[in-house]
């Protein structure tokens, strides 16, 4: 049993730093103890109905390696993390039993199974335990939003302009300060390496566009690179849908997905770049794809479960098919296409693709395929690093014509290959048989 002292616990899911964070921020002034909490739920990494894992291992190594970091930089403000390979509604209770919690800080959920899981914790604690949530993961406030989330623009467009014009990106939250040592408890629960969970391991693969590590210090330093060190902020707008390479987009996603980064750090050192070095369409655009983040993540809190219903937000009766013979040719990069081929293979091989890839391989699936883009938005969730709920089916539902594309585009994948492959190296790269 642990010390008969009252502590308070901030419990840690997609908001993976101690950097602007409200939630740590008022635990660590509450005068009270503070301990950490991350879960690896087994539920993660079980099988889908559809063969393959609801999360595969690019994202649970980049996951491994942002607990990680956020382990230190915890242990630095004398703060111990509780890593937990069992599911938060099976073991979360008991230790809020065990060191007598008063109060749980935590980010705001809204999609199902985070408030699922939720409930059943707090149906297994003590009533008395008090639950404060805070909103973490935005660029705008939903308190600032000049109109309420059930009033979001069903058109972004709309969304943007009016948010630009009104609402003023909050500060960030100041550095926490250390607690004293003597109120740390020792807690010695290591990180899991994938085979604890039910995973192979792998090498990177050396053609990777993503072959950077998680956690914040890895941000800040790929933060670092893109801003301060190449300059690439300054071109983004010019390169972004390019296909190959490290450096053709800023590649915050994955940070930003996990919360190892909050769009509030990369904002405002945007803001700082365009002050000190230059300010120009790039800098602006980089900004704009922010607030696309936002806007998705409002459409997901106003029209909640129907992102995840086969006939969207806009409930289009449309007829899919759930051939899963035929989605695995999808999958394995085997249909007529060989550029929808090509980018489906550097998913499978890297956990990465593009933007523009990510566009056109959604769009063949769901436009031309016809089949249940559900299994789709599925499938790239196991694999993708950069895994964002509220982004991956927002822009699922966009692309497959039941959420916010007012026009309903179809892909054509020939002429976007002939566009941004023009000279056929990215198709190269990832069809050839043999690697030298």
């Amino acid at each position: 049993m642990s010390e008969n002292i009252a502590s308070v616990l901030v419990w840690f899911r997609n908001d993976l730093r101690v950097e602007d964070h409200q939630g740590l921020q008022k635990a660590l002034v509450s005068q009270k103890r503070v301990i950490a909490y991350y879960s690896f739920s087994p539920r993660l990494f079980q099988p889908t109905a559809w063969g393959f894992k609801k999360t595969e291992k690019y994202r649970a190594q980049f996951l491994i390696e942002s607990v990680a970091n956020l382990k230190t930089a915890l242990e630095e403000l004398n703060i111990s993390l509780i890593i937990d390979l069992n599911a938060a509604e099976d073991s979360l209770a008991k230790y809020l039993k065990e060191y007598q919690v008063q109060t749980v800080y935590m980010q705001e959920e809204w999609t199902d199974e985070e408030k699922k899981e939720e409930i059943s914790v707090a149906s297994k604690a003590s009533p008395s335990i008090q639950w404060i949530r805070h909103y973490e993961q935005f660029l705008f406030h939903p308190d600032d939003l000049p109109f309420p989330c059930q009033q979001t623009p069903e058109v972004f467009g709309n969304f943007r302009r009016k948010c630009e014009k009104e609402v003023a990106v909050r500060p960030l939250i100041p550095p926490c300060q250390p607690l004293a040592k003597n109120n740390k408890i020792e807690i010695e629960n290591p990180l899991p390496q994938l085979s604890n969970l039910g995973l192979e391991s792998f090498e990177t693969d050396a053609r990777s566009a993503f072959p950077f590590r998680g956690g914040t210090q890895n941000a800040i330093q790929r933060l670092e690179h893109y801003f301060w060190k190449s300059k690439k902020l300054s071109y983004y707008k010019n390169t972004r849908n390019g296909l190959l390479g490290t450096d053709f987009s800023s590649k915050f996603s994955p940070w930003l997905a996990n919360g190892s980064l909050s769009p509030k750090m990369i904002y405002w050192e945007i803001k700082r770049y365009e002050s000190e070095i230059q300010k120009n369409q790039s800098t602006y655009w980089l900004i704009f794809e922010l607030i696309w983040r936002d806007y998705f993540k409002y459409i997901s809190l106003k029209h909640q479960n129907k992102i995840f219903q086969l006939g969207g937000i806009l409930e289009k009766d449309y007829h899919w098919d759930a051939d899963l013979e035929r989605f695995k040719k999808w999958v394995e990069g085997s249909t007529s296409e060989p550029f929808v081929n090509a980018n489906m293979i550097e998913l499978k091989q890297t956990g990465w693709m593009s933007n523009r890839g990510r566009q056109n391989v959604a769009s063949y699936l769901a436009k031309d395929m016809k089949i249940d883009w559900r299994i789709g938005a599925a499938y790239f969730e196991s694999l993708l690093v950069d895994y964002d709920v509220h982004s991956n089916y927002g822009n699922w539902m966009y692309v497959s014509g039941v959420g916010n594309d007012p026009r309903d585009r179809k892909f054509d994948i020939q002429w976007q290959a002939e566009r941004y492959d023009a000279k056929g190296k990215y198709q190269n790269l990832w069809l050839q048989k043999t690697l030298f």
